[in-house]
């Protein structure tokens, strides 16, 4: 980044955040601080190991050092400003989750358009929240557009505050299916005299499962026979023979599917609940960052403030908004909305934000100064020297 772009990037996210307070989060006074300043150069440095006290007046240093990106540490310290880890006196640590779309299983970064990566990242996000809320019952939960190519979510319930790492990557193993016991999803049951196996259906990983077989099942009905074995032929470990049990086994006994009944159909409809759950697991995960989740001493972007490498705004997201939340317009800061600027670019680029697709082509073009700060941010454009 040349020294003219950068210094009108530091400039203008100083004039956002004299307009800005960013909302400090809880227990602030606890929590280590750091941030990245706009070095010259080409490289980066990160300010740590300070404390709010360290800080000062918070809206005063965010208006006078206009940082590149802003952090706060997910741990509690007696000491938050201490120069090392070992002295700070570690006393506890919010949850962290991160999703980030360059992460997500069949995104491309060099293929995908950023609107789509966001688009398969929020998707993302939304199954996560159905195992943080339905499988975990977590309820201090705040949900943050990162600014960049993600979301972040933190949990703050008293109950994960303690968790050491290893706690913690259990809670990632499970949400991202690692190792899962699939065996262990099904339970035996006594009933009058007998017993059976059914699949556990009351939450989880088994009330998934189950979920894909009553679909699965309600769709092989819908079906010609011919279809149907079709079908269940093409998952891994069903031939014909096992094929024809199960549909067998569906038509005798039409409600053993709906109860999770896997012994009706023999080992035929077993196998299917087995190749079922290894579908389940492989579509139904959140890509969570394990290593973001798992650090007790995890730095965090600050709600609030603006991302360096996107001019967007770290935004919280009221969960009743979610659905419509949109980054594109929503985490536009209004501070660069209503004047435009010339920036030079070296390809043709296209923007989307707030509303509008703006196209620049190679050499010196005249923008909104919100897709402007955009494409300088991310090292696609240069400030154009006035004239």
């Amino acid at each position: 980044m040349d020294d003219r772009t950068r210094e009108y990037l530091k400039g203008r996210f100083g004039d956002y955040y004299r307009r800005a307070s960013p909302a400090l989060p809880p227990d602030a006074n606890l929590r280590e601080w750091g941030h990245i300043p706009w070095t010259p150069g080409s490289g980066t440095t990160m300010l740590r190991h300070q404390s709010l006290y360290d800080l000062g007046d918070v809206d005063t240093f965010f208006a006078d050092n206009a940082p590149r990106h802003a952090y706060f540490s997910a741990a509690r310290y007696d000491d938050p400003g201490a120069s090392t880890m070992s002295q700070k006196g570690w006393r506890s640590a919010d949850l962290i989750f991160d999703l980030d779309a360059d992460h997500l299983p069949g995104v491309d970064p060099e293929t995908t358009s950023y609107p789509e990566m966001l688009a398969e990242c929020k998707q993302a996000l939304l199954r996560l929240l159905d195992f943080l809320d339905d499988d975990f019952a977590f309820e201090d939960l705040t949900v943050v557009f990162s600014g960049g190519r993600g979301y972040h979510v933190h949990v703050r319930d008293e109950g994960v505050r303690e968790l050491n790492s290893d706690a913690r990557r259990e809670i990632v193993d499970y949400v991202r299916a690692i190792d899962l016991d699939t065996e262990g999803l099904i339970r035996t049951v006594s009933e009058r005299g007998t017993t059976k196996r059914v699949l556990r259906t009351e939450g989880g990983w088994g009330a998934r499962v189950h979920e894909a077989l009553v679909e699965y099942a309600d769709d092989l009905r819908d079906m010609d026979e011919a279809d149907a074995r079709e079908r269940l032929t093409e998952l891994e470990g069903i031939g014909e023979g096992r094929a024809e049990t199960i549909l067998g086994a569906f038509d005798r006994n039409p409600t053993a599917v709906r109860e999770g009944n896997v012994e009706a159909g023999g080992p035929g409809v077993r196998r299917l609940v087995s190749a079922l759950a290894a579908r389940v697991t492989a579509t139904d995960t959140a890509p969570i960052d394990e290593p973001v989740t798992t650090d007790t001493r995890r730095l965090i972007r600050l709600p609030g403030t603006l991302h360096g490498g996107s001019g967007l705004v770290v935004t919280p997201i009221d969960r009743v908004e979610l659905d419509e939340f949109d980054p594109l317009r929503d985490a536009v800061p209004d501070r660069f909305v209503g004047r435009e600027i010339q920036i030079e670019t070296d390809a043709d680029r296209t923007v989307e934000l707030n509303g509008e697709r703006v196209r620049v082509e190679p050499g010196r073009n005249t923008v909104p100064e919100f897709a402007g700060v955009f494409l300088m941010a991310r090292g696609e454009a240069r400030k154009a020297p006035e004239r």
